[in-house]
């Protein structure tokens, strides 16, 4: 009731950018070998929208998934050097390199033991699981991680249904790291999908975040992110990990 007849001023909304991370370490800017840019012309425009929101380096992240792409280190380095030159060429300065977004597939187990993972800054390996059905080996497999003096960074656990908070919490304990796409705030994947990301952010669970850019949609929605709530939450707390892989 207070103030209830009173004219109240609005206050300016703060503005900001991702120079707060400054790394988008989750995306799929690579040309043509995943589902993400298929040319490089694709990539250009994706690097281009990025750039303009306040990010400083790229970490693309190709899928590796034993069913649909079967990428390895020879096919992700071919492409990231094809797109460095192009970049090159076209006078863009940023810094990009490249890893990989392994799917937790029987692949992925051999991957692990045959030590022949695509790693973000040489220890940082990002994965993600079925959207349909929890492994019931979760835990056991980031311990087979951690144990090999690695870290595991589960993306985007806000986009899986039957993931609880505490089993995000628990995953958490055993040493892995959680990534949540920006976008998810927004309501880009649906309103489950945004109210699972902001609890994440209410219980301090997000270690890293990102774009995990497809396409010029997903552009739209990194840039819309920037004027929700809780992507202000997490600039102000300041506890997020993306500056350390800079």
């Amino acid at each position: 009731m207070f103030g209830l007849f009173s004219k109240s001023k609005k206050q300016p909304q703060e503005t900001f950018d991702y120079d707060f991370v400054s790394v988008d370490m989750h995306s799929h800017v690579l040309p043509g070998i995943d589902d993400g840019a298929q040319t490089v012309e694709d990539s250009v425009v994706l690097i281009r929208e990025m750039m303009g929101l306040g990010i400083k380096k790229i970490i693309a992240t190709p899928h590796i998934m034993a069913d649909y792409y079967r990428n390895n280190a020879t096919t992700i380095n071919n492409a990231l050097h094809l797109l460095q030159e192009h970049l090159k060429a076209e006078h863009i300065d940023i810094k990009i390199e490249a890893a990989a977004e392994h799917y937790f597939d029987e692949f992925f187990m051999q991957l692990i033991d045959n030590d022949e993972l695509m790693l973000i800054n040489d220890k940082y390996v990002l994965f993600e699981l079925a959207f349909t059905s929890k492994p019931p080996n979760l835990i056991h497999t980031i311990q087979k991680i951690t144990d090999k003096g690695l870290i595991p960074i589960l993306a985007h656990p806000e986009r899986y249904p039957y993931l609880t908070l505490q089993e995000a919490e628990s995953a958490r304990s055993w040493g892995c790291r959680l990534q949540m796409n920006t976008i998810s705030l927004t309501g880009y994947y649906g309103k489950g999908v945004k109210i699972s990301a902001e609890a994440l952010v209410d219980a301090g669970l997000v270690d890293f975040i990102s774009s995990d850019m497809h396409h010029p949609r997903h552009a739209q929605a990194f840039k819309h992110a920037l004027q929700t709530t809780y992507l202000k939450k997490l600039k102000d707390e300041g506890k997020l990990l993306n500056q350390e892989l800079l």
